[in-house]
């Protein structure tokens, strides 16, 4: 190891319950007014209510902003921030999936440090100038209650802006798995493959480091196994467990040692197409490893063996090509959709791929892979996903 690394987490409140000690957790920060920031979902389903409830009955005073969208976006946040000026919002508790979490980091932000959520996007890196944040997930994939990035769509250019630094990382986050159990089939795949992509990418980065790799790798065993098992049977308590941590430990390994190339090429195509985050990274997951491979070999023949299809004897190149083989069936075993079946078609691809290939290299996330990518290698990966 060589230099000083950096490790940054929030305060964590792990387990079955977890929620009932979020008054506790913002009164430890000092706060009075939060702003709880969700989905329509999470307002209509209780769960909003009880947390607001919850921070209640130790005194506080919270108002629900619950106008988020799936892909976070410059107009929501901007209804947000508005919202948490007029309640004289202290903070700000996200609720839900990675999309109400991010808009909430985002909110905090400009609510104390104003301006437009493009000013604040890669590399820039901002480091102070928000609210305190809380994180509450409900979903188990994006580990976005244990980054300090979060992810807005620009409504103007319709780029999906990486934004990146400790102003965003939560103060404290509620790990609660009760709040994941009636995840239905497809978000739990596909959540779940997001947070086997981050562990992969935080383990392969460049800007790894000892501490990350601890969490990445960790992640992965938890991932394996049990993805499947909770995806055939959303009952599966253990299950739902061992995978609530992964995403934790995931997010906790990539929030300091980054992403890669998939993530890279994943956020255009959610901004283009309007396709599932985890979704995006399936399409991509497998063709990108078989790129990035030779640059990283052991690094990848590691993550294949916490998987676990590896035979015993094999060398590390071979251990990588399986992971790849893994990758491939994994995608089979949860049911992960071609381009075609989700309504894109061969013309509107092709006709994206420029502009595609232009952000995924302007995020900077590519530079963080085994092997970097020239423009034309990124458009020719795109090429290849379509089948």
């Amino acid at each position: 190891m060589t230099g000083v690394a950096s490790f940054r987490l929030p305060r964590l409140l792990v387990g079955a319950g977890a929620r009932q000690r979020i008054g506790e957790a913002a009164l430890e920060l000092g706060i009075s007014r939060p702003l709880i920031v969700t989905d329509p979902f999470h307002a209509q389903n209780g769960v909003a209510a009880e947390i607001a409830a919850l921070l209640r009955a130790d005194g506080l005073e919270p108002v629900v902003f619950s106008d988020t969208v799936p892909d976070p976006s410059t107009a929501a946040v901007d209804a947000g921030v508005a919202a948490a000026l007029a309640a004289g919002a202290d903070a700000v508790i996200g609720v839900g999936g990675g999309s109400p979490i991010d808009t909430a980091k985002a909110i905090a932000l400009l609510a104390l440090s104003g301006g437009e959520m493009r000013r604040y996007k890669a590399p820039v890196q901002t480091l102070g100038g928000a609210l305190p944040i809380l994180a509450v997930p409900t979903t188990a994939g994006s580990g976005s209650e244990a980054t300090q990035f979060t992810v807005i769509t620009d409504d103007a250019t319709a780029e999906k802006m990486l934004c990146a630094g400790a102003a965003f990382l939560p103060r404290a986050a509620i790990v609660d798995v009760e709040l994941t159990l009636t995840m239905p089939p497809r978000l739990t795949a596909d959540t779940g493959i997001d947070a086997l992509t981050h562990a992969v990418e935080a383990y392969v980065s460049r800007r790894a480091t000892p501490l990350s790799d601890i969490f990445a790798l960790r992640a992965i065993g938890l991932i394996r196994g049990n993805l499947e098992a909770v995806y055939a049977d959303g009952a599966d308590r253990r299950a739902r467990e061992e995978m609530m941590l992964a995403s934790l430990f995931a997010g906790a390994a990539f929030s300091n040692a980054s992403v890669a190339l998939v993530h890279g090429m994943s956020r255009p195509i959610g901004a283009r197409f309007g396709i599932a985050h985890g979704l995006s990274n399936a399409l991509l997951f497998p063709a990108v490893t078989r790129f990035s491979l030779p640059g990283a070999a052991t690094r990848y023949a590691d993550c294949a063996r916490a998987l676990g299809p590896v035979a015993g004897n094999d060398s590390d190149l071979a251990a990588g090509e399986t992971l790849v083989d893994e990758l491939e069936r994994l995608n089979t075993a949860l049911g992960v959709p071609r381009l075609s079946d989700l309504g894109v078609s061969p013309e509107a691809w092709d006709a994206a791929i420029p502009t595609m290939t232009a952000q995924a290299i302007a995020s900077g996330s590519p530079a963080n892979n085994p092997v970097e990518p020239s423009p034309s290698e990124v458009s020719a990966l795109y090429a290849g996903v379509f089948r």
